[in-house]
């Protein structure tokens, strides 16, 4: 989840709290369910329980971010990125994208930074259930009197291409939306399966096995990627955006041990 989990910063870049020493190999343990994970993979044995976070529309958007590279696996994100803060997963038609598709806009560089045509990126809608308004960060999805709040992200995978075609991310940002009295997204990604929802913690590169989240967050992510066009990005930090993301972040390593994961149902 964007480096999102930093009391002031985001989601997925909090600070994380070590686990013995910073040197053990031994996972993290007294921990909830941890996050990213594969979604094709149903078994966890991690039995701490916490109350599952209603759907989206009845909370508020607090947070938007990207990671550059998905966080998760999934059936249509299985091409490794390799291991780090810059790992993760690339979606299965990386490798298949034309030279249109693949050519930088304006000849390089762009408002927003660390992605570029061919990359794959995971975004990151935060919910909360405290009365908030959006902003930058965690910070953003808690309050004085709401320091516990349910949180869920919804999630999409993108492969991100040159092409005015393909689906425009202001579609999917703020710019001030209301619902139902609710903060919202304008809209959330359709049509790309049915999303797979289960219990972890927020992510980012700060944490791993051995330096776990304590944050306890409801997740839903999608299991196929599809194609964003680079321009909506740049577009989404020209205008300026009340998150004031301006780049995509790293990423967490998959969470495989038993240990750490939940059942999904």
């Amino acid at each position: 989840m964007h480096t999102l989990l930093n009391l002031a910063v985001s989601l997925s870049l909090a600070s994380p709290l070590i686990c013995g020493s910073a040197m053990a190999q031994d996972l993290c343990s007294g921990y909830g369910p941890q996050t990213p994970r594969d979604i094709s993979q149903t078994f966890g044995s991690n039995t701490r329980l916490f109350a599952m976070a209603p759907s989206a529309t009845k909370l508020n958007l607090c947070n938007i971010h990207t990671h550059t590279n998905a966080e998760h696996k999934g059936p249509d994100f299985t091409i490794s990125a390799g291991s780090g803060e810059h790992g993760g997963y690339k979606c299965n038609e990386s490798a298949s994208l034309t030279a249109a598709e693949l050519a930088e806009p304006g000849h390089g560089g762009g408002a927003y930074h660390g992605v570029k045509p061919g990359d794959t990126i995971e975004v990151h809608w935060v919910h909360s259930s405290c009365d908030v308004e959006p902003g930058k960060g965690l910070g953003s999805c808690l309050s004085d009197t709401c320091a516990n709040p349910q949180l869920r992200v919804e999630t999409q995978v993108f492969l991100v291409v040159n092409d005015p075609d393909a689906l425009n991310f202001m579609d999917f940002s703020y710019q001030g939306n209301m619902s139902n009295g609710l903060h919202q997204a304008k809209t959330l990604p359709t049509g790309t399966g049915e999303p797979v929802v289960f219990a972890g913690s927020t992510t980012g590169p700060s944490y791993t096995e051995q330096a776990c989240s304590p944050f306890q967050v409801t997740w839903s992510v999608r299991p196929q990627c599809a194609k964003l066009d680079i321009n909506s990005l740049n577009v989404w930090a020209a205008v300026g955006n009340v998150f004031e993301e301006d780049h995509s972040h790293g990423v967490r390593q998959l969470v495989t041990a038993p240990e750490l994961l939940a059942p999904i149902n």
